[in-house]
């Protein structure tokens, strides 16, 4: 096998892994102070100054890493979404074996999203204030969100479950409107919709548009 000399000797080799040591402690010491300073004062009270001074680095280090709170609230939640997105994806691949409707399945999608919203709702305002859950990058959350919503209607599509004339993008979209992380706590907060409630009508929206 062909090997390329890099040209670099052992004490730069040693002082390039010691940096990247570095920069992988300051980022998980960034990630929990951020996390135990939202978790005492509320994630709209910190700033990212903040979060610098308590855990000792410069802004400068901070910035490097993050570019603002909605990325260090990404981050915070990289973890929690990426167990999220498993479990969902093996319930729907379960739901395949048992045969299960396509309409039952988005309707399990969307319930177990307006859970995931609820508990992870402080940070989500966050992200949207940023504009990051607009993203359509696939490493933005509503990316993935709208395409499995978006493959599960046009299967009901096909299966017979919805009709055919149904406006798939415009009905994903309107589905996840009300899980936009502004909104939900609107109705949370405003409203006083209880979590039930807003999966329960979800629900009848779906079975409102269902083929008789």
């Amino acid at each position: 096998m062909q090997t390329f000399d890099l040209g670099l000797t052992s004490s730069e080799i040693a002082t390039e892994t010691h940096e990247r040591a570095d920069a992988a402690a300051n980022r998980r010491l960034i990630l929990q102070t951020a996390a135990r300073l939202f978790a005492e004062r509320g994630v709209p009270s910190v700033t990212m100054a903040d979060i610098a001074a308590e855990a000792g680095v410069g802004k400068g280090t901070l910035y490097r890493r993050f570019d603002n709170k909605a990325e260090l609230a990404l981050a915070l939640m990289d973890n929690q979404a990426r167990d999220f997105q498993n479990e969902v994806l093996a319930q729907l691949r379960a739901f395949g074996e048992q045969e299960e409707s396509y309409l039952n399945r988005l309707t399990y999608f969307l319930d177990a999203l307006v859970h995931f919203t609820e508990d992870h709702l402080p940070l989500l305002c966050v992200v949207q204030s940023e504009g990051l859950v607009e993203d359509r990058q696939h490493s933005r959350p509503y990316h993935w969100q709208y395409q499995t919503v978006n493959g599960l209607l046009q299967r009901c599509i096909a299966a017979g479950e919805l009709p055919a004339a149904l406006d798939v993008p415009y009905t994903a979209d309107a589905l996840l409107a009300s899980l936009q992380a502004d909104i939900f706590r609107y109705q949370r907060d405003v409203r006083g919709f209880s979590v039930e409630r807003i999966s329960n009508g979800l629900r009848s929206i779906l079975q409102a548009l269902k083929v008789s």
